[in-house]
């Protein structure tokens, strides 16, 4: 009979353990800790460089060995200070999609001292303009494409004293503008020798500001520490650990599996805390192989398992039942797959199964987390995710979870309310907004905005979303956003934001408009007028018209579900 996950726990979290647990003060509260947490980014950089000469990136025809991305980041972490000024706490931005020059910029910033400012690279230039803006960004990384994008931008973040450009070469015109540095050209010279700059660092100073869509209609800066991200990545070794430690044991006489270094499939952008805190750092850590992907496709996806002998891959939802869909998946081979690892959005129950069908060697997990909670809270994996195939499973050993009323009272077992988080991986709030961090922030514990569950052995089902949101495709899309830009053009007296649903992305953005007595609008119109300020993925897929008011309750708010059972059932 296997091991209960009462007694791996137990037996992993004891005394003189690996994932030891230990109680300190962190901002003034009594905090659960993984006593063996690496105490900053640069730590684990440093550790990174024992893996040597195996492979850490696959990028199209590019590789890079963890010996040569620590020799890049070391020389670039010295040029952001001896040449660019970069100081302990100064802002250092990224906006470029999946290159390997996004992990050398992120891990270079963090070991120059900087508190690292990934942005999105889907958003427009307005958005990614307030995003340098308010974060008072010094230096910023940048690919071609947002380079070309920002161009009319730059005069209005004058904060920004130095734009280093990586693949200058691709896109539009090629090259750098005028002022801009070539990363490539930084990137020149790399001593074999180089080592990372000396930094006043500690564990609980500022490392990351991540953003995160805004329920007022702007992105809040997620303001997350080196303790952080560096208990996100131990809590991950701990359910891997936990999970083996579970599972039945091969059947006698059955062969040995080959010790093989993991090799990730990278689907989902290294600008959200799952790509970046979840995949990146674990895989620098632990020394697995990320193949990266210019743009999510099934078909490559399958090609890349083959050619790399892909061990995990996952993203959201929908993009593992793409690839378990593709009509050419029987001919590939996928023997090397030993676990499919998803979160971000919600998982059909029966995807876990399809799983288990298409990969007789390898296994599902689904987690639960968010930018607040530097990614992973809670894990269900192995025969307890076959078990409860609807839960997002249980909080690591060093989280609490709890479900509370709308007073803030905990909640029983089983009773349904917003599910609250505490641990080390709790971000220290927002960005410069002192308001909405007392609002979602108290005595350590996150309000995550999601209604949940807890059932009597600890298990976290995630019932409905309280906040006024979206999840398209694993991107978090909040209605008041889009509806504040909607109410901006001059024909729309009304608009409200409503989901659609969709077999792939999960939602799609949808939108019911009243207009102004005597003026005139399509459905394109109010489209293109979206794009032009917010990202493609927020634009509304279909656009109704009502001629009479939307609907609101006596408090004047609009009755979203009503609009939904009417228009898309």
């Amino acid at each position: 009979m296997s091991m209960t996950v009462g007694e791996a726990t137990e037996r992993l979290t004891a005394p003189g353990q690996m994932f030891e647990i230990d109680q300190v003060e962190v901002r003034g509260i009594s905090t659960k800790i993984w006593k063996n947490t690496p105490p900053t980014l640069a730590d684990i950089v440093k550790l990174s460089r024992g893996h040597g000469e195996k492979t850490f990136i696959v990028y199209e025809g590019d590789r890079l060995s963890f010996e040569e991305h620590f020799r890049a980041v070391a020389h670039v972490a010295r040029q952001l200070r001896d040449r660019f000024g970069v100081r302990e706490g100064d802002r250092v931005a990224i906006a470029m999609r999946n290159f390997p020059e996004w992990s050398i910029a992120f891990w270079a910033a963090a070991c120059a001292g900087a508190v690292v400012v990934p942005l999105n690279a889907w958003w427009t230039a307005e958005e990614l303009q307030y995003g340098l803006d308010d974060s008072g960004a010094k230096v910023v990384f940048v690919d071609r494409e947002r380079e070309v994008r920002l161009r009319d931008a730059w005069a209005s973040v004058p904060g920004v004293e130095a734009v280093i450009v990586a693949r200058a070469s691709d896109g539009e015109g090629g090259g750098v503008d005028s002022g801009h540095v070539d990363m490539a050209d930084l990137l020149t010279d790399v001593s074999d020798d180089v080592e990372l700059p000396e930094i006043s660092v500690d564990t609980d100073d500022d490392a990351t500001i991540f953003y995160t869509s805004g329920t007022t209609g702007r992105p809040k800066g997620a303001l997350g520490t080196h303790r952080n991200i560096c208990t996100n990545v131990i809590s991950l070794f701990f359910t891997a650990a936990r999970g083996a430690m579970r599972a039945a044991p091969p059947a006698e006489g059955a062969p040995k599996l080959p010790e093989v270094q993991n090799a990730y499939l990278l689907t989902v952008p290294l600008f959200h805390a799952t790509g970046c805190h979840s995949i990146l750092v674990a895989n620098l850590l632990a020394g697995g192989k990320l193949v990266m992907v210019r743009k999510f496709d099934a078909g490559q996806a399958l090609e890349l398992i083959q050619q790399e002998k892909v061990t995990i891959f996952g993203g959201v939802p929908a993009m593992a039942m793409q690839i378990l869909d593709h009509p050419d998946f029987d001919t590939y081979d996928t023997s090397s797959v030993r676990s499919v690892a998803y979160g971000g959005a919600p998982a059909p129950p029966d995807l876990v199964r399809r799983i288990k069908q298409h990969f007789p060697g390898g296994g599902a997990s689904n987690g639960y987390g968010m930018t607040e909670t530097s990614s992973l809270s809670t894990m269900n994996q192995g025969d307890d995710y076959v078990r409860k195939p609807d839960s997002v499973g249980l909080p690591v050993p060093v989280v609490d979870v709890k479900v509370v009323d709308p007073l803030g009272n905990d909640l029983a077992p089983g009773e349904v309310g917003e599910l609250w988080i505490k641990g080390p991986n709790i971000v220290k709030g927002y960005w410069n907004k002192p308001e909405a961090t007392a609002e979602t922030f108290t005595d350590g514990w996150v309000h995550t905005g999601d209604v949940a569950r807890i059932d009597d052995e600890g298990f976290v089902y995630i019932v409905d979303r309280a906040k006024d949101m979206l999840i398209r495709g694993g991107e978090n899309i909040y209605c008041v956003e889009i509806e504040a830009v909607l109410h901006d053009h001059p024909a729309v007296s009304d608009a409200a934001v409503i989901g659609i649903p969709d077999d792939v992305l999960g939602e799609e953005v949808g939108a019911v408009v009243q207009l102004r007595p005597g003026t005139t609008a399509t459905e394109d119109e109010l489209r293109d007028h979206v794009r032009k300020h917010l990202a493609g993925f927020k634009v509304p897929k279909k656009v109704w018209f009502s001629d009479e008011p939307l609907p609101r309750n006596p408090a004047g708010k609009i009755l979203k579900r009503q609009l939904r059972d009417e228009l898309v059932g």
